[in-house]
This record gives structure tokens, C-alpha cells and sequence, in this order.
């Protein structure tokens, strides 16, 4: 459900063990690339990718779209290899191999035997600075990423209401842009766009490669000195700057209706503090807070009080999105039983919240938590795509290989009298934005007394 509704997730949740630690290196070509090699030697495999420090969110306005565009057209030719070449190359080794996106970073990988790591690097380093485009492969691919939004975003009316709750969320930073890009925008972009911008921030010293698996720190030093250690860096490549999103004094309301919603439900996202170098003790506090307020469906906070008995909802969760560069968010969501309104199911949920903010975490549920964080850390570890991922992540919000290092440590030694001051900072209704998803014609929504927070009146966090 939560997949399907299209909740933004922690996607570096990271939940760990302070007692297990996976074997890490790290090192900086002269160039000013960035290593981090992760050993696991159970298996002949390795995972080899390349992190660019860009994405959608460093775009130049008018631009939308171009960080994923540039993405698609990385797969086309170089001077020494034919557009498709890439992959077909990965393929025939036996490996697979992708790309994605995000407001903060733009990642390519490779899954393949250890002994075709030199071939990854290769072909990589090649395409970091030698790609080639025609004006029929902007031209192609430009018609494969309008047709992407078609049938991803256009086509789902829960991804337009989450383009426009983001919108609402964000009105100066460019989280609040979308990261396929707004359509009328995504039609202009041209081969000029992408070749500046990737001239501009594809560079040595912009990027991070991350080497998981049955690999050494010597081997990975030597390969990635003989193919990434020539290339030029950029020079005069400046720090990353975007626009600061302005305090928040107000809650935002809006109501997005469409006749193919099937079903209904109310989403609130909160401006929260992200995971910052060296300060980690609130994101680690929310991480917590967002476990007991919604992270299982029949222990949290919100699913006890609201799904059995006398349920109000078929389903609720929280969330929160701290694996970001700058601001994050923190959310909660209930989908109502037939029979109960938005309107009803959001001072129920509202009701839960204010009860949890006068009581105070339960100590057994807290320690459960505590429990199940440690033991989701174990199995984790068993993924080396996984771990690579964490540390790439990381590094590209502004994290240091240490602070992954130091989650699992910073998580443990939370206690719930953080996890409660945390959550009478961020849970402030004058920082909100709450949207409701409905079919056909809007429900009226009751408008908000004075901006007042559906919180205990001694609740004031700072705004954002």
C-alpha cells in the first residue's frame, strides 16, 4: 500500500546495528573523485557505480527534466562505442546494469562477475567525458521520456496529486519540480540543454564511484587510477547552491479530484530537518518517530488506534524523508473504511496524534523498535547493491563516509524523550501541507481556524 499510494519513503533509512559493520575503504583519486570500495567476499560478484553530486534539483529553471533526460542519453554512443553498445557489452558479460534519478544525485550501475570490473571502469570512465549525441538520439529519447511522464505521472492521478502536494510543499526549492520534468518544459529540451549540462557536472571531481563485493582496496585503486585517474576534472565547478525554501507560517490545503481515484485517503507532509555531516541525532529521532507512529500495520500508534475496533481506516502510515541534501519532510497518511469521510478520517488521525504528543512514547514499543532496527540491519548487510547504495546516497546529500558509519550508533542511542521532542518540533500544522485525494468532485474542506496546529497549544517548533 504504501508503493501503490506513492508515500515519499526514506529511501536511506538505514536501519542498523550498532555491533555489525561491513568492511569499507575509501580514497580520492588526484583528479578529485571520490572511492569508496565495500568488501564482501562471499560471492564472485561486484557492483560497480558511478554517483554524479546533480540531479534534478540543481536543473536551471526553465529546464525541467534535463538531469533524467541526460540520464537516457548517457545509454547513446561515445567516440568508441555505438549508441546501445553500453548495455549490450554488460549483458553479454552475464551482468545487468541501470541508472536513476533524484533531486540530489544522478547514479549509474553495473551488477557483474568480479573478474569484468576493469571492463566497468572502461566503458564508464569512457562515457564520463566522451558521449556523443545526434540530433535523432535527442530527438528519439526525447519522445521515450514524454511518454515515461505519459504513462507514469499523467496516466495516475495519485502521481498528480503528489506533483502538486510537492509543489505546494516546496514553493522556492526545487524539490517542489518534479524530477521527469513538467511537460510543457520536458518538450524544449534539445541537444544543446543536455550537452551543456553535461559538460557542466559530468567530471572526476563530481562524481563517487562505489565498489561493492568480492573486490580489495588495492585491486579497485589501481583500476580506477589506470581509467578514471586521466580524465580531466572540471575546473572552476562551483559548490552546490540552490534557492532556501522560505519559513512556512501557515498550513497549506488542497484537494485534487479525478474520476479514476479508487480510492480516497488524506496525506500530511511536515518540513523536517534532513541527515546532516556530524548532526544526525534528529534525523535519527524522526527515523524513530516515524517507526512507532506508522511503520507497521498493526503495532504503531496510528494503526492500533485507527484499524481494529472501531476502525476509522483501512490503512495509515508514516514517513519520514531525510536522505536529502537540504530540507527534508516528515508525513502521515490514512485511507478511511467505507462510510467515513476525509473530513472525519483526518481529526481521527489528527486526535491520535495530539494523544501521543500528551503521552509520551510507550517504553515497550519503543524497545520493540529498537529490536526490529537491529535485526533489519542484519539482513540488510547481506545485499551488497544495498550497502553501495547507502554509501553513494550518502555522499551525494552531503554525508561523509563516517556518518554511515556512525548511523547505526546514533539510531541506538536515541531515547523516546528525543523521539518526543522531535515530534512537538516538526508535527507544527503552520509548517504542513495537507492533501486530500478524492474521487470526482472535492469534499469541502474545512479550513483551518486561524491557522491554529491540531496539536497541544504548547507545541511551537521553528518553522523552516
Amino acid at each position: 500500500m504504501l508503493r501503490r499510494l506513492g508515500f515519499a519513503a526514506f529511501a536511506g533509512l538505514a536501519l542498523s546495528s550498532p555491533v555489525l559493520a561491513e568492511t569499507v575503504s575509501d580514497f580520492t583519486l588526484e583528479n578529485g573523485m571520490e572511492v569508496v570500495v565495500i568488501e564482501d567476499h562471499r560471492a564472485p560478484v561486484v557492483t560497480h557505480m558511478v554517483w554524479y553530486r546533480v540531479g534534478a534539483a540543481d536543473e536551471p529553471a526553465g529546464h525541467s527534466g534535463i538531469a533524467h533526460f541526460l540520464e537516457h542519453l548517457m545509454f547513446k554512443g561515445t567516440d568508441t562505442m555505438a549508441a546501445g553498445e553500453f548495455s549490450d557489452t554488460v549483458e553479454a558479460q552475464g551482468g545487468d546494469d541501470n541508472a536513476f534519478t533524484s533531486w540530489d544525485y544522478t547514479a549509474y550501475f553495473q551488477r557483474v562477475a568480479a573478474d569484468r570490473l576493469d571492463l566497468m571502469m572502461q566503458m564508464e570512465a569512457d562515457r564520463m567525458r566522451n558521449l556523443q549525441l545526434t540530433e535523432e538520439d535527442v530527438t528519439t529519447e526525447r519522445q521515450v521520456i514524454l511518454e515515461e511522464r505519459s504513462q507514469r505521472t499523467d496516466s495516475d492521478p495519485d502521481a498528480l496529486f503528489g506533483e502538486q502536494r510537492r509543489a505546494a510543499q516546496y514553493q522556492n526549492h526545487r524539490y517542489g519540480v518534479p524530477i521527469i520534468g513538467w511537460r510543457h518544459e520536458m518538450e524544449q529540451l534539445d541537444r544543446d540543454d543536455a550537452l551543456a549540462f553535461y559538460e557542466r557536472y559530468y567530471a572526476p571531481n563530481n562524481a563517487i564511484l562505489v565498489v561493492a563485493g568480492d573486490v580489495t582496496p588495492e585491486a579497485v585503486r589501481a583500476m580506477a587510477e589506470e581509467h578514471y585517474g586521466p580524465l580531466q576534472p572540471t575546473e572552476g565547478l562551483q559548490p552546490r547552491m540552490r534557492p532556501t525554501e522560505p519559513p512556512q507560517l501557515a498550513e497549506r490545503r488542497l484537494s485534487f479530484s479525478d474520476p479514476r481515484v479508487a480510492q480516497p485517503y488524506v496525506i500530511r507532509s511536515y518540513l523536517a530537518p534532513e541527515r546532516n555531516a556530524g548532526d544526525q541525532k534528529q534525523a535519527a529521532a524522526l527515523t524513530l518517530l516515524a517507526e512507532l507512529l506508522g511503520g507497521s500495520g498493526t503495532t504503531s500508534v496510528l494503526a492500533k488506534a485507527l484499524q481494529f475496533g472501531d476502525a476509522k481506516a483501512v490503512y495509515t502510515t508514516a514517513f519520514y524523508d531525510g536522505g536529502s541534501l537540504d530540507v527534508g519532510s516528515f508525513g502521515l497518511a490514512i485511507v478511511p473504511v467505507p462510510g467515513v469521510s476525509l473530513q472525519e478520517a483526518e481529526e481521527a488521525m489528527d486526535g491520535v496524534i495530539a494523544q501521543f504528543l500528551e503521552d509520551g512514547v510507550n517504553p515497550e514499543d519503543f524497545e520493540r523498535i529498537k529490536v526490529q532496527i537491529r535485526a533489519a540491519d542484519i539482513y540488510a548487510r547481506d545485499n551488497v547493491d544495498g550497502l553501495a547504495r547507502r554509501y553513494g546516497q550518502a555522499l551525494t546529500t552531503g554525508l561523509t563516509v563516517q556518518d554511515v558509519k556512525d548511523w547505526p550508533a546514533v539510531l541506538d542511542a536515541v531515547t523516546p524523550e528525543e523521539v518526543l521532542a522531535a515530534a512537538r518540533e516538526v508535527l507544527d500544522r503552520r509548517q504542513a501541507v495537507t492533501g486530500w485525494l478524492v474521487q470526482d468532485e472535492p469534499e469541502q474542506v474545512v479550513p483551518v481556524q486561524g491557522g491554529a496546529a491540531a496539536v497541544p497549544a504548547q507545541v511551537e517548533g521553528e518553522t523552516q
